[in-house]
Order: structure tokens, then C-alpha cells, then sequence
């Protein structure tokens, strides 16, 4: 049954073009966290809820207790590891492909010091999310390399967006 899974799989990918590069990525990143960051996360959520019923603001309330079930649930969660491939028609992770067609360009920030080292692909639809995919152990230079053969590379990106800062700053 296992083999006959990896085999589609294996498969899904063929249908994508000739595979040049993979690697495997977490689904997410996993932050440490302590016992003082969930003390914190609580008495800031609580406060929140106040204001928000204090400011007759029920949806905002609603937001946050929804918010910090799903930040809940997945605590207990461990990520899964997914394939990331470039092939010669476009990137998929997982099950999900992207055609060179739908990217504005691609980015690499690698700054292993700082424990940095992603792989940033920008969309042309404004509808779609900016992809980040971990390096990994992965030498960035045959990357960048193929992917210089399809895509613009984005110069300007040398660190990585903020967004990302802050949910590493605040361990979310």
C-alpha cells in the first residue's frame, strides 16, 4: 500500500516535467516554546477579550478565541515532510505545482549564521501568497543555477520578509 502511494506520487511528479532538483521540507516550522511564551500568549489573548467585550466588539473576541484554539491544536502537532521539486515545467510542493508561467521571480536569502537559508518565490496573481521553501542542506547555487534558466531572480530580497521576522520573533 505504501509503495503503491510513493509510486503515484513519484508519478504526480513525472506529469510535471523532468524532475531536476528535490529535497524534502517541513510542512511548517516548528518553534520551541516556553512555558513563559504560553503565560504571555494567554494574558495577551485574555486582554484582548476584554477590550474586545468592553468595545461591544463580539466578532473581534470570537477571532481570538479562534485563533488561539487553532494555535492550540497545532502545538501538538508535529509537521509532515513534503517533497519540493523544480522541474523543467515549474516547482511542486506536495501535491500542489506551480508553472513557471503563474512566477514573477525567485529569491534566495542565505544567511546561515542567522539561520536563514529559504528559497522565496513571488506570484503574479495578487490573489496568491508569497512561497517560502526552506534550503535545507541544500547548496544554493545549482538552485539557483536551474532556476535562473525560467525565472527573473529578485536581487533586492536580502533578508527575509518581515512577516517572516515577526512570526520567528514571536515563535507563531
Amino acid at each position: 500500500m505504501d509503495k503503491e502511494k510513493n509510486n503515484n506520487i513519484n508519478n504526480l511528479i513525472n506529469d510535471y516535467g523532468e524532475e531536476i532538483i528535490s529535497w524534502s521540507v517541513p510542512e511548517f516550522e516548528k518553534h520551541k516554546r516556553s512555558r513563559a511564551w504560553y503565560i504571555v500568549a494567554i494574558l495577551v489573548a485574555l486582554t484582548m477579550i476584554v477590550f474586545a467585550l468592553v468595545a461591544s466588539n463580539f466578532l473581534f473576541a470570537v477571532i481570538i478565541v479562534l485563533t488561539s484554539l487553532i494555535i492550540i491544536l497545532h502545538t501538538g502537532r508535529e509537521p509532515e515532510m513534503i517533497k519540493f521539486s523544480i522541474t523543467d515545467e515549474g516547482i511542486q510542493i506536495g501535491r500542489q505545482f506551480y508553472d513557471y508561467d503563474e512566477i514573477k521571480n525567485f529569491a534566495i536569502v542565505y544567511k546561515p549564521r542567522e539561520g536563514v537559508k529559504n528559497l522565496y518565490f513571488e506570484f503574479k496573481s495578487p490573489l496568491r501568497h508569497r512561497l517560502s521553501v526552506p534550503l535545507m542542506d541544500k547548496n544554493p547555487l545549482p538552485i539557483r543555477e536551474n532556476l535562473l534558466k525560467y525565472l527573473p531572480e529578485d536581487l533586492e530580497r536580502t533578508a527575509p520578509p518581515l512577516s517572516e521576522q515577526l512570526a520567528r520573533l514571536f515563535r507563531l
